[in-house]
Protein backbone atom coordinates (compact mmCIF):
# COMPACT_ATOMS: atom_id res chain seq x y z
CA UNK A 1 0.00 0.00 0.00
CA UNK A 2 1.65 3.50 -1.18
CA UNK A 3 -0.57 5.42 0.96
CA UNK A 4 -2.09 7.38 -2.12
CA UNK A 5 -5.75 8.70 -2.11
CA UNK A 6 -7.13 9.66 -3.71
CA UNK A 7 -6.04 8.95 -7.25
CA UNK A 8 -6.67 12.08 -9.52
CA UNK A 9 -7.18 11.81 -13.28
CA UNK A 10 -6.93 7.96 -13.16
CA UNK A 11 -7.45 7.81 -16.88
CA UNK A 12 -3.56 7.04 -17.32
CA UNK A 13 -4.36 3.94 -14.94
CA UNK A 14 -5.85 0.63 -15.19
CA UNK A 15 -6.08 -2.76 -12.90
CA UNK A 16 -5.98 -6.05 -14.69
CA UNK A 17 -6.30 -9.21 -12.40
CA UNK A 18 -5.08 -11.33 -14.82
CA UNK A 19 -2.15 -9.78 -17.16
CA UNK A 20 0.36 -11.84 -18.93
CA UNK A 21 3.28 -12.07 -17.23
CA UNK A 22 6.54 -14.14 -18.49
CA UNK A 23 8.94 -15.12 -15.63
CA UNK A 24 12.56 -14.32 -16.77
CA UNK A 25 13.56 -18.33 -15.97
CA UNK A 26 11.15 -19.20 -19.19
CA UNK A 27 8.92 -20.75 -16.97
CA UNK A 28 5.17 -20.65 -17.95
CA UNK A 29 3.68 -17.75 -18.28
CA UNK A 30 1.10 -16.86 -15.83
CA UNK A 31 -1.74 -14.23 -15.40
CA UNK A 32 -1.06 -12.31 -11.98
CA UNK A 33 -2.63 -8.99 -10.87
CA UNK A 34 -0.95 -5.54 -12.12
CA UNK A 35 -1.26 -2.09 -12.40
CA UNK A 36 -1.05 -0.94 -16.38
CA UNK A 37 -0.33 2.44 -17.09
CA UNK A 38 -0.57 4.22 -20.74
CA UNK A 39 2.55 6.13 -21.56
CA UNK A 40 1.40 8.85 -24.29
CA UNK A 41 3.33 11.91 -26.33
CA UNK A 42 2.45 15.44 -26.13
CA UNK A 43 -0.12 14.95 -28.25
CA UNK A 44 -2.16 12.19 -26.50
CA UNK A 45 -1.41 9.81 -29.13
CA UNK A 46 -0.44 6.23 -27.20
CA UNK A 47 3.50 5.16 -27.64
CA UNK A 48 3.72 2.82 -24.60
CA UNK A 49 2.29 0.62 -21.67
CA UNK A 50 4.45 0.36 -18.32
CA UNK A 51 2.55 -2.87 -15.84
CA UNK A 52 3.37 -3.06 -12.37
CA UNK A 53 2.41 -6.69 -10.99
CA UNK A 54 1.13 -6.91 -7.88
CA UNK A 55 0.73 -9.14 -4.99
CA UNK A 56 -2.25 -10.78 -4.36
CA UNK A 57 -3.32 -9.23 -1.39
CA UNK A 58 -2.35 -5.71 -2.63
CA UNK A 59 0.32 -4.74 0.02
CA UNK A 60 2.91 -4.27 -2.82
CA UNK A 61 4.95 -5.53 -5.57
CA UNK A 62 4.50 -8.76 -6.90
CA UNK A 63 7.71 -11.45 -5.18
CA UNK A 64 8.78 -11.72 -8.88
CA UNK A 65 12.13 -11.12 -11.02
CA UNK A 66 11.40 -7.47 -12.57
CA UNK A 67 8.24 -7.36 -11.17
CA UNK A 68 7.72 -3.24 -13.26
CA UNK A 69 8.54 -3.75 -16.73
CA UNK A 70 7.73 -1.46 -19.96
CA UNK A 71 6.94 -1.73 -23.25
CA UNK A 72 6.89 0.32 -26.56
CA UNK A 73 8.33 3.99 -27.10
CA UNK A 74 9.26 5.41 -23.78
CA UNK A 75 12.06 8.02 -24.67
CA UNK A 76 10.68 11.28 -24.44
CA UNK A 77 6.74 10.26 -23.06
CA UNK A 78 5.52 9.70 -20.09
CA UNK A 79 2.03 8.71 -18.45
CA UNK A 80 0.32 11.95 -17.47
CA UNK A 81 -2.05 13.19 -15.04
CA UNK A 82 -3.77 16.61 -16.06
CA UNK A 83 -3.25 18.67 -19.26
CA UNK A 84 0.12 20.35 -19.34
CA UNK A 85 0.33 24.19 -20.55
CA UNK A 86 2.38 26.45 -19.15
CA UNK A 87 2.93 24.56 -15.76
CA UNK A 88 4.08 21.14 -15.30
CA UNK A 89 5.41 19.02 -13.09
CA UNK A 90 7.62 16.20 -13.75
CA UNK A 91 9.39 13.38 -11.99
CA UNK A 92 10.28 9.65 -12.03
CA UNK A 93 8.43 6.93 -10.65
CA UNK A 94 4.33 6.84 -11.04
CA UNK A 95 4.06 6.50 -6.99
CA UNK A 96 6.46 9.09 -6.55
CA UNK A 97 4.32 11.30 -8.97
CA UNK A 98 1.36 10.54 -7.72
CA UNK A 99 2.13 11.41 -4.23
CA UNK A 100 2.79 14.51 -5.29
CA UNK A 101 -0.26 14.78 -7.31
CA UNK A 102 -2.23 14.18 -4.35
CA UNK A 103 -0.14 16.66 -2.15
CA UNK A 104 -0.46 19.63 -5.35
CA UNK A 105 -3.65 18.08 -7.02
CA UNK A 106 -3.99 21.90 -9.03
CA UNK A 107 -1.37 20.88 -10.97
CA UNK A 108 -0.62 18.54 -14.13
CA UNK A 109 1.99 15.78 -13.51
CA UNK A 110 3.55 13.57 -15.60
CA UNK A 111 5.74 10.14 -14.47
CA UNK A 112 8.79 9.40 -16.83
CA UNK A 113 8.87 5.82 -15.37
CA UNK A 114 13.31 6.49 -15.07
CA UNK A 115 15.91 8.89 -14.13
CA UNK A 116 17.09 8.28 -18.02
CA UNK A 117 14.07 8.99 -19.50
CA UNK A 118 12.93 11.98 -17.27
CA UNK A 119 16.72 13.59 -18.64
CA UNK A 120 14.69 13.18 -22.21
CA UNK A 121 11.51 14.25 -21.68
CA UNK A 122 10.21 15.91 -23.87
CA UNK A 123 8.65 19.32 -22.80
CA UNK A 124 5.48 21.44 -24.46
CA UNK A 125 6.06 23.97 -26.96
CA UNK A 126 3.70 26.61 -24.08
CA UNK A 127 5.82 25.24 -20.95
CA UNK A 128 6.59 28.70 -19.20
CA UNK A 129 7.79 27.13 -16.09
CA UNK A 130 8.99 23.66 -14.85
CA UNK A 131 8.75 22.10 -11.63
CA UNK A 132 11.12 18.86 -11.46
CA UNK A 133 10.57 16.33 -8.84
CA UNK A 134 13.81 14.88 -7.88
CA UNK A 135 14.94 11.65 -6.29
CA UNK A 136 17.41 11.85 -3.74
CA UNK A 137 20.06 10.05 -5.12
CA UNK A 138 23.04 10.28 -8.19
CA UNK A 139 20.69 9.68 -10.71
CA UNK A 140 18.05 11.56 -9.56
CA UNK A 141 20.71 14.37 -9.31
CA UNK A 142 22.07 13.69 -12.81
CA UNK A 143 18.51 13.37 -14.53
CA UNK A 144 17.38 16.97 -12.76
CA UNK A 145 21.00 18.63 -14.13
CA UNK A 146 20.29 17.24 -17.68
CA UNK A 147 16.22 18.43 -17.48
CA UNK A 148 17.06 21.67 -15.85
CA UNK A 149 19.81 22.22 -18.59
CA UNK A 150 17.50 21.67 -21.43
CA UNK A 151 14.16 22.98 -20.04
CA UNK A 152 16.92 26.31 -19.56
CA UNK A 153 18.02 26.71 -23.13
CA UNK A 154 14.62 26.54 -24.23
CA UNK A 155 13.57 29.81 -21.68
CA UNK A 156 11.71 27.59 -19.53
CA UNK A 157 11.88 28.42 -15.79
CA UNK A 158 12.82 25.56 -13.73
CA UNK A 159 12.50 24.78 -9.89
CA UNK A 160 13.41 21.76 -7.68
CA UNK A 161 11.07 19.71 -5.76
CA UNK A 162 13.32 18.04 -3.10
CA UNK A 163 12.09 15.65 -0.40
CA UNK A 164 12.49 15.43 2.91
CA UNK A 165 15.97 15.20 4.10
CA UNK A 166 16.67 11.73 5.83
CA UNK A 167 16.11 8.32 5.06
CA UNK A 168 13.88 9.03 2.27
CA UNK A 169 14.63 8.75 -1.34
CA UNK A 170 11.46 10.32 -3.33
CA UNK A 171 8.46 11.61 -2.14
CA UNK A 172 6.22 8.11 -1.89
CA UNK A 173 8.73 7.62 1.13
CA UNK A 174 7.52 11.11 2.20
CA UNK A 175 3.92 10.20 2.02
CA UNK A 176 4.22 6.78 3.77
CA UNK A 177 6.57 8.06 6.64
CA UNK A 178 4.75 11.87 7.47
CA UNK A 179 1.20 11.62 5.90
CA UNK A 180 -0.35 13.87 2.80
CA UNK A 181 -0.48 17.20 5.12
CA UNK A 182 3.15 17.36 6.05
CA UNK A 183 3.85 16.46 2.55
CA UNK A 184 1.68 19.00 1.23
CA UNK A 185 2.82 21.80 3.90
CA UNK A 186 6.86 20.86 2.59
CA UNK A 187 5.89 21.09 -1.03
CA UNK A 188 4.25 24.57 -1.11
CA UNK A 189 7.13 27.00 -0.07
CA UNK A 190 9.17 25.29 -2.76
CA UNK A 191 6.36 26.09 -5.45
CA UNK A 192 6.43 29.97 -7.30
CA UNK A 193 3.88 32.32 -5.54
CA UNK A 194 1.52 32.30 -8.41
CA UNK A 195 1.17 28.73 -8.30
CA UNK A 196 0.66 28.26 -4.46
CA UNK A 197 -3.52 28.61 -5.10
CA UNK A 198 -3.07 27.02 -8.47
CA UNK A 199 -1.79 23.73 -6.70
CA UNK A 200 -4.67 23.57 -4.04
CA UNK A 201 -7.33 23.56 -5.95
CA UNK A 202 -8.69 20.14 -7.61
CA UNK A 203 -7.83 20.30 -11.90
Amino acid sequence: HRGITPIRDSDALRYHPRCFFQPDDGARAQGRPAMIAVVTDLAGNITGAHRTWLAPDGTGKALVDRPRRAMGNLLGHGVRFGTAREVLVAGEGIETMLSVGAALPGLPIVAALSAGHLAALLLPPTLRRLYIARDADAAGDNAFATLSARATAAGIEVLALSPQRGDFNDFNDDLKARGLDALRAALRPQLAPQDTERAGAVA
